[in-house]
C-alpha cells in the first residue's frame, strides 16, 4: 500500500496546492470537480487535478469511500448565497450538524476546507490492512434502524 503523505511533507504541500488551484479555477461552475480549467469557470478545456495527479486522485477516492458516519459535507443555507460545512450523523433521518461558524459566499471554498479537515483526520497508515473495513452497508453503519 502507498501511504498518504505525512504532515509537513513536500508531497502533501504539493497536493494541497494542486487541490486549491483546481477549486479556484472551478469557481462559477456548479458542483465540485478537482480539475483545472484553462479559463477559470469555463469547463470546455480542463486538465490537471485528478487526471494528472495520481496521489491526489488516490486520496480523494479514499475520502469518498469512507462510511457516511461523521463525513463532512457542504450545506447550502441560503440558495446560491451562503454555504456552511456540516458533519453527517450517519443515521438516516438525523440531520447534519454545523461545524464551526464560518459562512462561505461560494460552494467551492468549503470543499477545499473540507479536504484539509479530512486530510488531517486520516491516519498516515490509511490504506494498510489495519485500517480496512469490509463492506459499506454493515450493521454498525446503522442502516437497519427502524
Amino acid at each position: 500500500m502507498i501511504r498518504i503523505a505525512p504532515k509537513g511533507s513536500p508531497e502533501r504541500a504539493r497536493m494541497i496546492k494542486e487541490h486549491r488551484a483546481c477549486i479556484d479555477s472551478m469557481k462559477g461552475v456548479a458542483g465540485c470537480t478537482i480539475l483545472r480549467c484553462k479559463t477559470p469557470g469555463d469547463t470546455t478545456d480542463v486538465s490537471g487535478g485528478i487526471h494528472e495527479d495520481f496521489e491526489l486522485n488516490r486520496v480523494l477516492l479514499r475520502m469518498r469511500a469512507q462510511p457516511a458516519t461523521n463525513k463532512l459535507v457542504v450545506i447550502c443555507t441560503k440558495v446560491e448565497k451562503e454555504w456552511r460545512i456540516g458533519r453527517l450523523s450517519g443515521i438516516r433521518g438525523v440531520p447534519p450538524k454545523f461545524v464551526g461558524r464560518k459562512v462561505y459566499d461560494n460552494e467551492q471554498d468549503p470543499q477545499h476546507d473540507i479536504f484539509l479537515m479530512r486530510l488531517d483526520e486520516f491516519s498516515e497508515s490509511d490504506g494498510y490492512p489495519e485500517d480496512f473495513r469490509q463492506g459499506w452497508k454493515r450493521r454498525d453503519d446503522m442502516w437497519a434502524i427502524s
